[in-house]
């Protein structure tokens, strides 16, 4: 391939009480897609903890660190760049919902913390994440050896300024570690990616945990792979499976040469954050 194409894979994993059953699970599913020619790697939110209240506290207190090292060690033994979904990550006393991001020599290239938090009151689930996390405070676009990228967490996806500020500022792949529920999933989940790759032009990356039937929070899945047209290039249903898509980024200048939105901005009328 040359450098503007690569293999980009979405490890759609159930997320397992037992710590140690999840990561020899994620290490399995990371190593396999490698094989199969993936050069990018993308996890879902939460991927080492379940996603309830009742755990987020309880994982936290083992440190992101031990996760950290496992993600940066699988990005380093299978070469891959790998976005590492998302993990508690504590700092004194406050805990973050983040994704920290790992090159193919294990360095870690970027950390993005969840800026906006799943507050909602829907119809058979109320659910406050600001009970437990801090918002965090930063726009994440980050260069890598394929491109320049940005990194958002779940509920970011609602707040379409945030995707502008990471086109504007030169993402050209963007990835959604995510957790949908069975409510929001069917409603909005595919409707509001393809809008976020649509409006900004870019390749989107939505990585879901799969669905844990029976468990309190039960995820949507769904994982997708959009080019900057909207066009789903790999797209899962429910269940636990890897996903793989070839990302050639000269589609993102034909989208742009075709519908040339960023050349219209009106910001006369309205502001757009760089």
């Amino acid at each position: 391939m040359s450098k503007d194409k690569f293999s980009l894979a979405v490890c759609q994993l159930r997320t397992e009480v037992v710590y140690e059953e999840t990561m020899a699970k994620a290490e399995a599913m990371i190593r396999d897609a490698a094989t199969a020619g993936a050069q990018v790697v993308v996890l879902p939110e939460m991927f080492s903890c379940p996603y309830n209240k009742k755990y987020f506290r309880v994982f936290a207190e083992r440190g992101h660190e031990e996760t950290c090292r496992r993600l940066a060690a699988w990005a380093r033994d299978n070469r891959v760049l790998l976005i590492g979904g998302s993990v508690p990550e504590t700092e004194g006393e406050l805990l973050y919902n983040t994704s920290f991001v790992f090159d193919a020599d294990g360095r870690q290239l970027a950390r993005h913390r969840k800026v906006h938090l799943f507050d909602v009151d829907l119809p058979g689930m109320r659910f406050h994440e600001s009970h437990t996390f801090t918002p965090g405070s930063e726009i994440t676009v980050f260069d890598t050896a394929f491109g320049r990228f940005g990194v958002a967490v779940c509920f970011d996806v609602r707040f379409p300024e945030l995707f502008r500020a990471m086109a504007r500022r030169g993402a050209e792949v963007i990835c959604l570690p995510a957790q949908f529920n069975m409510t929001t999933g069917p409603a909005h989940w595919e409707s509001t990616l393809r809008t976020r790759a649509v409006d900004n032009e870019v390749f989107f990356v939505a990585a879901s945990a799969a669905r844990y039937e029976g468990f309190s929070y039960e995820c949507w899945g769904h994982s997708m792979i959009l080019d900057p047209y909207g066009t789903a290039l790999a797209a899962a249903d429910e269940k636990e499976q890897t996903l793989l898509a070839e990302i050639d980024l000269a589609r993102i200048a034909e989208v742009r040469a075709q519908l040339p939105t960023f050349l219209h901005l009106r910001e006369e009328l309205y502001s757009v954050a760089n």
